[in-house]
């Protein structure tokens, strides 16, 4: 059901039904993306994702799981996923979600990604600000990561909307100018940069 909807949205979709199957399959002809389910008959995939993340395998992967409580959300995202959808989902939402991922591309994990006197450390999802940590929320973070991965180049901002909250709604977008707001007043009014009618970009023109 997954893969025909993939399909309709012209994706080549490669299926694995087990940890073993990805695996030979991630070496025989390595993805853009990949959408990963935690229980998998012969274990879980966050095993898969902790791997490939060891490994410096960058490539956008999206969990599917059973839990959404926060805790598993955390345990997803401690193990490398860019994304996590709990289920049941609506195939709508997944695919947003995936054309999101795919317009933001590989992250650069590990790396540092500076703007002005604020750096970003995206392997330990740490922000500071004149070499001082600064607190930022999940979806604050979530953000910065975007912009990061594109490191001065426009988001826009219906993939900001798709990435961070699986929809454009006029809820999410409202959201969106609050967090940015608040954004600039814990890291400084340069950190993020309006591109007017199109989106934000890291950092000062």
């Amino acid at each position: 059901m997954l893969a025909r909807a993939f399909e309709r949205d012209r994706h080549r979709v490669s299926l694995a039904a087990t940890l073993a199957e990805a695996r030979s399959a991630l070496v025989a002809e390595p993805p853009q993306l990949i959408v990963l389910d935690v229980a998998l008959p012969d274990g879980s995939g966050l095993e898969l994702c902790r791997e490939l993340r060891a490994r410096d395998v960058r490539i956008p992967i999206l969990l599917l799981t059973a839990h959404g409580e926060v805790r598993q959300r955390v345990e997803g995202l401690d193990a490398g996923a860019d994304d996590f959808l709990p289920k049941p989902f609506a195939i709508a939402e997944l695919r947003a979600r995936v054309r999101a991922l795919g317009r933001r591309g590989p992250i650069e994990r590990g790396t540092h990604v500076s703007a002005g006197d604020v750096e970003l450390d995206l392997g330990a999802c740490v922000a500071r600000r004149a070499g001082q940590e600064v607190p930022v929320t999940a979806r604050e973070w979530a953000i910065l990561q975007l912009l990061a991965a594109r490191n001065g180049r426009l988001v826009h901002r219906s993939a900001i909307l798709e990435g961070v909250w699986g929809e454009e709604s006029e809820g999410a977008s409202a959201s969106l100018d609050v967090l940015v707001a608040r954004i600039r007043r814990k890291l400084g009014a340069d950190v993020v940069r309006t591109v007017r009618g199109e989106g934000y970009a890291l950092g000062g023109s």
